[in-house]
């Protein structure tokens, strides 16, 4: 597969192995190794009608709001007064204090992935290391030590969102086919319509979304609906440094002077199809990639149908945004399925939810060492 942007006045062609993109020339060639990389969206080099402009509504990290009161919804209540208990009197009780952790997670930038109310192994990975950064056991537990550090954020845990006109009406692609030369055909990858634009711009499952606002219609503007209040501020200062643990399946971001700014759940390679191994940089960094099939590099599709383009767009196989590696064919990108981030093997790359990834290509600089570490499982 091959991957394609236009930055600036140069070219990035991308090839594909696997999930892992080759680049032919690298964007602000000339920048030093300690320039924040600044790169524009323009239209890609390949063939065919340009990507559309990105709208409103994919905007991956949500927009900056201005303090607001508590919503006066009564499931926003239950939720910002859920307390820590460690055998919760009801489903709802617990799902109510998990959904208050995640945010606060989220918010603190230990990433739990996708917001849904639920425990497993992306939350204990990100309670494990926000133990770690406020000198607590590492148990990866959430117990009453790591619920009052999280709860000096007493910010309420949701918020009212209103659904704008270009929240209701897109454009969406409402169906994406699995089959790569019919994928090539639509103009753009973008969300399916409103309720899954939503869930991702507040981080949210759809899921959850949909119990938090029962009987809604996403596709209607002016509608109020219960969000998550996520992470909107950027990292406090550029990442520096990123390590990838294969084994616990995390990616976590460095200052210069070694302080932790982030921490991500991720999908690496498997032993059959490895992430690598060592020490890596940042090459550079490519927003709403286009895709394409390359059958020469590929194992799997109809290689009968040969190389194909896919466009732009968050769902696009490469997701949001494209973290270019010093190692050709490497690199760590978005992920059209949020839901499967840390939960499946890739074919090398480093997935991220997009919010995730787009939050780190904003902080990140070029030449930041990338170190992998740990070994993924079989």
């Amino acid at each position: 597969m091959k991957f394609t942007t236009t930055v600036l006045s140069l070219a990035a062609g991308l090839a594909l192995a696997g999930c892992d993109i080759h680049p032919r020339e690298t964007a602000q060639a000339g920048a030093t190794a300690t320039t924040p990389l600044q790169v524009p969206v323009q239209a890609p080099v390949a063939s065919g009608p340009p990507a559309m402009t990105p709208v409103a509504v994919e905007a991956a990290l949500p927009p900056e709001l201005a303090p607001a009161a508590a919503s006066a919804n009564p499931l926003a209540a239950t939720i910002d007064a859920a307390a820590w208990s460690s055998s919760a009197a009801t489903a709802t009780t617990r799902r109510d204090m998990l959904i208050r952790a995640q945010v606060l997670l989220d918010r603190a930038h230990f990433s739990p992935g996708v917001i849904d109310g639920r425990d497993g192994e992306n939350v204990r990975n990100a309670i494990s290391a926000f133990e770690g950064a406020n000198s607590l056991p590492q148990d990866g537990r959430l117990d009453a030590d790591v619920w009052a550090k999280l709860t000096s954020d007493s910010t309420p845990a949701t918020m009212d969102y209103t659904i704008s006109a270009v929240d209701a009406q897109g454009p969406y692609t409402p169906e994406i086919p699995k089959d790569y030369t019919q994928m090539s055909k639509l103009e753009r990858l973008g969300y399916a319509g409103p309720l899954e634009a939503l869930a991702e711009r507040f981080h949210m499952s759809e899921g959850l979304l949909q119990a938090l606002n029962p009987g809604v219609d996403f596709a209607s503007a002016d509608a109020k609906i219960l969000v998550a209040r996520t992470a909107a501020a950027p990292l406090a200062t550029k990442v520096a440094k990123i390590e990838v643990d294969k084994a616990r399946k995390q990616v976590r971001a460095f200052d210069a002077t070694g302080g932790l700014l982030a921490t991500y759940p991720a999908t690496v390679g498997s032993a059959d199809l490895p992430t690598p191994s060592g020490e890596l940089a940042v090459r550079t960094i490519a927003p709403e990639p286009t895709w394409t099939y390359d059958p020469s590099r590929l194992h799997f599709g109809d290689k009968s149908a040969g190389k194909l383009i896919i466009k732009a767009g968050p769902n696009n196989p490469v997701g949001a945004v494209w973290i270019d590696l010093t190692r050709d064919t490497y690199g760590i990108h978005g992920a059209p399925q949020p839901e499967q981030v840390g939960k499946a093997a890739s074919h090398g790359c480093v997935r991220l939810t997009n919010w995730d990834a787009v939050q780190l290509s904003k902080s990140v600089q070029k030449g930041a060492r990338v170190v992998f570490v740990g070994q993924a499982a079989g």
